[in-house]
């Protein structure tokens, strides 16, 4: 994979700095002072002044359980999040914005080389999380985790003005790559992209993936021998700073029901699966 990118230099200093307790006069003015800045809304979450760190503050959990689309086939919003792209695969070309496409053979890697093929013609869903969204991540469906690839690389930010700016920001990314499967066994890809000052993303039911990390080398992890099951609305992991999840469907599987430049919340209905 070669040397580290300055970009991930700067995410693990900056993560530093995130994760170290500050006397709690000086938390409380620094978690009030970014509360401040980015206009978080805290009404779901605990004050800002009882969270020891800022990370912890950035991964804050939400104080009450948020409704969730239990509807049959609902796919939910896996997070608080701008849907920057959505719709249709053409062949292998998915959008990162309006005018940009990136192939999902480069996204998925060689490794999922025959999966990948699997998804042409698909449906997709790009969700961005700003640095004031709700930074957790939770499951769309329920759906079996079959495998999953760490796949390291840059943190280039993935706000607007880098999606229109950087082609193939998605691919130069680290990443966390989940193949998953509905019940009747149709393939959906969840895809974690890291970002600038992300320094970690997280993976609930597995604590060896650890992102933006020593070493530098793709992993990939099978769940085969005890099968992973996840309910919809559960928690998979969590951004350790605003990014984006992706989301792929194979042919005929779901139907996107939501539209770009949208903000959705995680719960809510952005998908119909079609079995």
């Amino acid at each position: 994979m070669g040397r580290k990118h300055i970009t991930n230099t700067i995410s693990r200093l900056f993560g530093r700095f995130a994760d170290h307790e500050f006397p709690s006069s000086v938390q409380s003015f620094i978690n009030h002072a970014y509360v401040n800045l980015l206009g978080l809304d805290m009404r779901e979450f605990a004050p800002p002044s009882t969270y020891p760190t800022l990370n912890k503050l950035f991964t804050r959990e939400l104080k009450k359980a948020r409704p969730i689309d239990r509807r049959q086939g609902a796919v939910i919003s896996p997070v608080d999040a701008y849907v920057t792209e959505c719709g249709r695969l053409e062949r292998d070309k998915a959008l990162q914005i309006k005018g940009m496409a990136y192939s999902i053979d480069d996204l998925l890697t060689l490794q999922y080389a025959r999966e990948a093929k699997s998804l042409y013609d698909g449906s997709y869903l790009n969700f961005y999380l700003s640095p004031k969204d709700y930074h957790r991540y939770h499951m769309p469906y329920r759906l079996r985790v079959a495998s999953i690839l760490h796949r390291p690389g840059a943190l280039y930010p993935v706000n607007f003005p880098s999606l229109r700016r950087r082609k193939e920001l998605f691919v130069e990314n680290e990443r966390v790559i989940l193949e998953c499967f509905t019940p009747k066994g149709g393939r959906i890809f969840i895809v974690l992209v890291g970002a600038l000052n992300v320094g970690k993303m997280t993976i609930a039911f597995d604590h060896r993936i650890k992102t933006n990390a020593d070493p530098y080398e793709p992993t990939f992890y099978k769940y085969d021998k005890k099968p992973i099951w996840l309910y919809k609305g559960d928690l998979l992991g969590m951004f350790m700073m605003g990014s984006t999840v992706l989301l792929f469907a194979e042919p005929g599987l779901m139907e996107v029901k939501t539209r770009p430049r949208v903000h959705v919340r995680f719960g809510e209905r952005v998908a119909q699966l079609k079995e």
